[in-house]
């Protein structure tokens, strides 16, 4: 779990074979949140196979509205709503440790897709259409992992120093944290946004949000 020496490597190489749209320095900066790298224990977990979807939050929220959205099958944002959700939905969120694991799918490259910046087609934010919902998933068969900008259960700490070996959610107060969002800036316009669909990229919790369930694996 966390940005490897690697994969700090594969995005030095994308930036020197001017890949980037700008300089990444505050990129390189900023690495020290998501290290240090360290392997985590993950027990088995159900989780949603893509965010919930306009449709799906009317489930639980009737009253719910969302301006960003194009149709009832587009990616639901949470702002002030979010609580009001977490209290009616009978599942949870995951936490770092399991979004990650989820998102890297086995894999330890930047993406589930590789080491490349992926193309911004693959950012997936309708999920009407099963055809390209079923291009969009990695090997677990999650689809849009890292497209949409996903809250976890931990609080945000700007690293992983003494973070648990394994995967419960560090708690506490203050904002939790966001994995993924590269779909929220779609269509790009040239600020890297490809860096957010990075499998270790994390951030603080600021505005919306989107929510993708978790649950245990039943018993019994």
């Amino acid at each position: 779990m966390g940005l490897s020496d690697a994969e700090l490597d594969a995005v030095r190489a994308i930036e020197r074979s001017d890949g980037a749209d700008d300089d990444l320095g505050s990129f390189f900066a900023d690495a020290v949140q998501a290290r240090p790298v360290r392997e985590v224990r993950v027990e088995p977990f159900l989780i949603a196979r893509h965010p919930l979807t306009v449709a799906q939050a009317r489930h639980w929220l009737p009253d719910y509205e969302d301006s960003f959205a194009e149709s009832d099958s587009h990616t639901a944002r949470f702002e002030d709503d979010l609580e009001d959700l977490l209290e009616a939905l009978p599942f949870r969120l995951p936490s770092e440790a399991e979004w990650e694991y989820a998102a890297r799918a086995g894999t330890t490259t930047l993406t589930f897709r590789g080491d490349g910046i992926p193309d911004e087609d693959q950012v997936l934010d309708d999920f009407a259409d099963d055809e390209r919902t079923a291009a969009a998933e990695n090997a677990f068969g999650l689809a849009a992992m890292g497209s949409a900008n996903e809250i976890c259960a931990d609080v945000w700490i700007p690293h992983f120093t003494d973070a648990p070996m394994d995967a419960r959610p560090r708690t506490g107060d203050g904002p939790r944290v966001v994995r993924g969002g590269g779909g929220d800036l779609s269509p790009w316009q040239g600020c890297d946004e490809w860096l957010l669909l990075l499998s270790a990229t994390r951030c603080e919790r600021q505005d919306f949000t989107a929510v993708r369930p978790v649950a245990p694996v039943p018993t019994g």
